[in-house]
């Protein structure tokens, strides 16, 4: 006898394993491909602070309320300046891409220390890339970003990897062997208007049955044994349960992106204030810059959530959005 309903399955097979992620911060494994002109970083982290309401006017071709003031959610993030801290040389071999070398500047910062011990042997390494240009396949950026300056009490900061853009690898050598040791702020790589995928690690709610796991329904309360189960885990035979079944386990804390996120507004606390009276609810102030997302981001109030150039972005054009008031649930900004 067939049931009288559909029964799709429940819970995404998309999204698996459903494990803890290893660290707070977001592992980046792709780059877009971007032949810019000039080389540029293809990333920014930031650290979230809240969220707030921004009314901007449409400026989206034959939409229906195209010139007309919308209400948009967003999502403030309180970016500090990075340093660029190393470069690393990536070369292809029979296993796939390996570090050829890497390189740290001659003056770094004493914070650094906290995070792992570097290398000083600068001269001769830079002149090894610089020998095996032709032979390398990839470079990217170390940078370093102090979570101190972005408004949280963490000392030790953030060592991570970001791709580059350019047309050839010289070009990306030059830019990252002239700044090395210098800050790059989140306005010389990300523009207001730009789309932008967003990396980050989710909010974690540890063990979760079924039912807020994965959503399957609850059983009649009259069920014997279990209401909050599914109703059969498997045949008798073969005996064996099968991964696609729903069942308890991790819920949270898990990596996921999103993708193709529009900047709305960029600036400086100094320049455009974005506190509300008391600071923003479990983060405070604000103190230097910042970036406002459309829409919501992954994670909770000061997670680290990572800024990358769009990966699935085709042709996009960069339309400035018309920002015309700053709101938060504790009132509206000046």
């Amino acid at each position: 006898m067939g049931r009288k309903h559909s029964a799709p399955r429940r819970g995404s097979l998309a999204f698996r394993p459903r494990g803890r992620h290893g660290t707070l911060n977001a592992r980046i494994r792709n780059w877009p491909d971007v032949k810019s002109e000039e080389p540029t970083l293809l990333g920014f982290m930031g650290f979230k602070v809240g969220s707030m309401n921004v009314l901007t006017v449409d400026n989206v071709d034959k939409s229906p309320t195209f010139g007309k003031p919308i209400f948009n959610h967003a999502t403030v993030l309180s970016c500090a300046p990075m340093t660029i801290v190393g470069l690393r040389a990536y070369k292809n071999s029979l296993d796939g891409l390996l570090v050829f070398s890497e390189v740290y500047a001659k003056q770094l910062p004493k914070e650094i220390s906290r995070k792992q011990k570097l290398n000083s042997d600068y001269d001769s390494k830079v002149s090894k890339i610089k020998d095996n240009l032709e032979s390398l396949n990839k470079l990217c950026a170390i940078v370093s970003v102090p979570p101190k300056q972005a408004g949280l009490s963490q000392i030790k900061p953030y060592l991570f990897e970001i791709g580059l853009g350019g047309i050839t690898l010289e070009d990306q050598f030059e830019y990252i062997k002239n700044n090395l040791g210098k800050k790059i702020t989140v306005s010389d790589i990300i523009k207001p208007g730009m789309l932008v995928d967003a990396l980050g690690v989710t909010k974690g709610k540890g063990w979760q049955g079924p039912v807020k796991r994965f959503g399957i329904k609850k059983k009649q309360h009259k069920s014997r044994k279990t209401v909050r189960e599914v109703g059969t885990i498997g045949a008798w035979s073969p005996a064996n349960v099968m991964y696609t079944v729903p069942r308890a386990g991790q819920m949270g804390f898990h990596q996921r992106t999103e993708f193709n996120k529009k900047v709305l507004f960029i600036a400086n606390e100094k320049e455009q204030s974005v506190n509300p009276d008391g600071g923003f609810t479990h983060f405070g102030l604000v103190p230097e810059d910042y970036v406002i997302i459309k829409g919501s981001l992954p994670g909770p109030i000061k997670r680290p959530v990572i800024l990358r150039y769009p990966i699935r972005s085709k042709g996009q054009k960069l339309d400035v959005p018309k920002v015309l008031k700053l709101s938060t649930q504790q009132g509206e900004l000046e």
